[in-house]
């Protein structure tokens, strides 16, 4: 994964554009892209600042999130309805969804699919 370049340097490239240096001769000077200098004047003129974002993370889960209480009735009414079925049924109701990001929705919410019941321990002891 990128990581965002330091404050301290994008500070010092847009002082240096604030003395009168063009924005190219700015990123020459110190080793970064025209169109990051142009990024952190946009930036800065947005925001006040130069300060980078969050990098990473989940940025879509808030679609299928929406459509929880809709995913979980599904898998109460039908506990051992397969991911294939839950996206059909969301597909009915006008949600499309991926198998993957279905798969990480019930990872998210440790909802986990026990194919049979758990079986007693063994009364021998475990053979070496």
């Amino acid at each position: 994964m990128s990581k965002a370049l330091s404050v301290d340097l994008r500070e010092r490239v847009l002082r240096a554009i604030a003395e009168g240096m063009s924005g190219r001769q700015a990123g020459v000077r110190f080793g970064v892209s025209a169109a990051s200098v142009s990024r952190w004047r946009n930036l800065a003129l947005r925001q006040g600042d130069a300060k980078p974002g969050p990098l990473g993370g989940d940025r879509r889960s808030q679609r299928i999130e929406a459509q929880a209480s809709v995913i979980l009735r599904l898998v109460d009414e039908k506990p051992d309805m397969t991911l294939a079925e839950i996206r059909a049924a969301l597909l009915e109701r006008g949600h499309a969804f991926g198998i993957g990001t279905l798969w990480r929705f019930f990872e998210r919410h440790r909802i986990t699919l026990k194919k049979r019941q758990p079986m007693r321990p063994n009364r021998k002891g475990r053979i070496s």
